[in-house]
């Protein structure tokens, strides 16, 4: 009972908490963030569904890999070594990646194994297409009829009649290899409509297809679109962008969208959908007018020569004479054209581009999603953005922006088959919006 009767009323009526319950003796162990990897064959841990009974459960942790993104963040699976079924899903913190701190949607992937709607077995549509009917069948049945069609259709000679689509690509290449073996163009996923764009502006500087930024050690973080780090995905950058701006660095978020990560930018440029790449030009003009481009990067790593010899015959083979026509070519991209097309005020034009001109070798720079896919000429987005990374020098430093292959592993495939000599229009239909281009864009010599 209460102390006082007005006490023992309120715990009656449930107002207060009971103040006769049981009370705990406390942790036996000191608090700790995740459990030790020596403890992971044999983790205990009291079961909160049991409370206020203290009933104690005991699990094996397996690592395994989110992929709810393809972040691929990673994950502890708790096994109950009970019933041998996984009980939930806390990350890793031994992942270099996620570092265990996982997004909502790496717990939440216990709803997907136990999903009661989850498919675990072939079915075969019954009916006419649409209504929504059918039945299942077994392996060699499924197996054998899809292999058929297959087959015909490769007997035919066609090289668009035979399509693999996937929401995620996550298999290194693998089914690439058998499409390429079977002599069809037949991959296709939301890259075509994603970040197709993007990746062919990143493909056409260094072959690599996606950049890999290193936010955590940069003086100024440029985000351009609606990227990676708004929330959606990509949980390992938003924790380095905020490592980064702890450390001091400048963030500007380039987004008509004031995204999350727009709301916590220094700057935020709202420029307008498809311009962005006449701003990335007036910084470019802005860097080399000021002469803070790095000498030695740009000298033995742009093609400089090659450029001069195919547009500037007669001229000076000399990399004095090549930074004296950059100049000229990029003198027409002015704060104030950038402002025009970019539907912004030129006050910010320049004070944004001063911010990015001095962050030398430590510009780390990321664009994904609209302004490089959903508008014509967008894969010039992400040519144009690199370009200030080539200027800046900051490619492949501490700080910078590396081609995302360097940082990663990649397994090579044995006896790869050759590419496919037919072009599928059904994946990039010739009025992709990747197929052409506003406006002039950087001179050859700079690609």
């Amino acid at each position: 009972m209460g102390k006082t009767f007005i006490e023992d009323i309120a715990q009656r009526l449930r107002i207060i908490p009971n103040l006769d319950r049981e009370r705990s003796d406390g942790a036996k162990t000191p608090l700790k963030s995740f459990p030790e990897p020596e403890d992971w064959h044999d983790h205990v841990e009291l079961d909160a569904n049991e409370w206020p009974k203290m009933v104690e459960k005991r699990y094996s942790l397996v690592p395994t890999t989110c992929f709810n993104c393809e972040s691929a963040c990673g994950l502890l699976a708790y096994v109950d070594k009970e019933s041998g079924q996984v009980s939930k899903f806390e990350g890793n913190p031994h992942h270099p990646g996620s570092r265990g701190r996982n997004c909502a949607k790496g717990p939440a992937t216990i709803n997907q194994i136990n999903d009661t709607e989850r498919i675990l077995h072939p079915m075969k549509r019954v009916g006419p297409r649409g209504e929504g009917g059918w039945e299942r069948v077994s392996w060699d049945q499924a197996l054998d009829e899809i292999s058929t069609k297959i087959r015909e259709s490769l007997k035919t000679g066609a090289k668009d009649r035979v399509v693999y689509h996937v929401g995620r690509p996550g298999h290194e290449g693998y089914t690439n290899r058998i499409l390429k073996a079977w002599g069809v163009d037949g991959h296709n996923s939301h890259t075509n409509i994603c970040s197709a764009g993007a990746r062919t502006g990143y493909a056409l500087w260094h072959r690599h297809d996606r950049p890999s930024p290193d936010h955590a050690n940069a003086k100024v973080i440029l985000l351009t679109s609606s990227h990676l780090e708004t929330g959606h995905y990509f949980n390992p950058h938003a924790q380095r962008i905020l490592e980064g701006m702890m450390d001091g660095a400048k963030l500007v978020v380039i987004d008509p969208r004031l995204s999350n990560t727009a709301a916590m930018a220094d700057h935020w440029v709202p420029t307008w959908p498809g311009s962005e790449s006449a701003l990335f030009l007036s910084w470019a003009s802005m860097i080399l007018e000021r002469d803070l481009y790095d000498r030695d990067f740009v000298e033995n790593w742009v093609n400089w020569e090659e450029w001069l010899q195919a547009d500037y015959p007669d001229e000076e083979s000399s990399f004095e004479r090549f930074i004296e026509l950059l100049k000229e070519e990029y003198s027409q991209y002015t704060p104030e054209f950038a402002a025009k097309e970019c539907r912004i005020p030129v006050e910010q034009v320049i004070e944004v581009g001063e911010i990015v001109a001095n962050a030398g070798s430590r510009l780390a720079t990321h664009v994904w999603r609209a302004a490089a896919i959903g508008n014509l000429g967008g894969w010039q987005v992400s040519r144009t953005l690199h370009l200030l990374n080539v200027l800046t020098g900051s490619v492949g430093t501490e700080g910078g922006t590396s081609p995302n292959s360097w940082s990663k592993f990649k397994p090579e495939l044995f006896d790869v088959p050759p590419d496919p000599d037919g072009w599928n229009e059904l994946h990039f239909p010739p009025e992709y919006t990747t197929t052409s281009c506003p406006w002039d864009m950087p001179p050859r010599g700079t690609t």
